[in-house]
């Protein structure tokens, strides 16, 4: 586990230099660096669950709102036919950038939900 926190921990760090350029990089560079945060605070062993479980849940409420979203994933899906999203780093659709949000954080709810299984499985008591 502590070679997944750190490996998640430095892709995040990763995700969030990468959103310097972005419109609204006020919003996403924070929302990477918190599990960032958490992902190697884990990986010394410090395990913070509640801020795991806070995570997960406002992260996925914001994936959730992505979904439904103007030009968001159902849009990306059902009217543009989900054309290539990655072809390049400059996102010119605003769906493409919406729906590169919502796969961003998918990635985020995935590793802290492994993270927040693990803290459970090995400290029952732990909330």
């Amino acid at each position: 586990m502590k070679t997944f926190n750190i490996v998640f921990a430095v892709l995040f760090v990763l995700f969030a230099v990468l959103q310097y350029n972005d419109p609204d990089p006020y919003l996403w560079i924070p929302i990477y660096l918190y599990p960032a945060a958490l992902c190697a605070l884990a990986a010394r062993g410090r395990y913070y669950p509640s801020a795991v479980l806070a995570g997960i849940l406002m992260f996925s409420a914001y994936a959730i709102y992505k979904i439904f979203d103007q030009n968001g994933l159902l849009d990306w899906l059902t009217v543009h036919d989900a054309e290539n999203i990655a072809g390049t780093m400059k996102a010119t659709k605003p769906w493409i950038e919406e729906s590169r949000e919502f796969f961003g954080l998918a990635i985020i709810v995935i590793a802290l939900t492994i993270q927040y299984r693990y803290i459970r499985r090995t400290n029952p008591g732990k909330k």
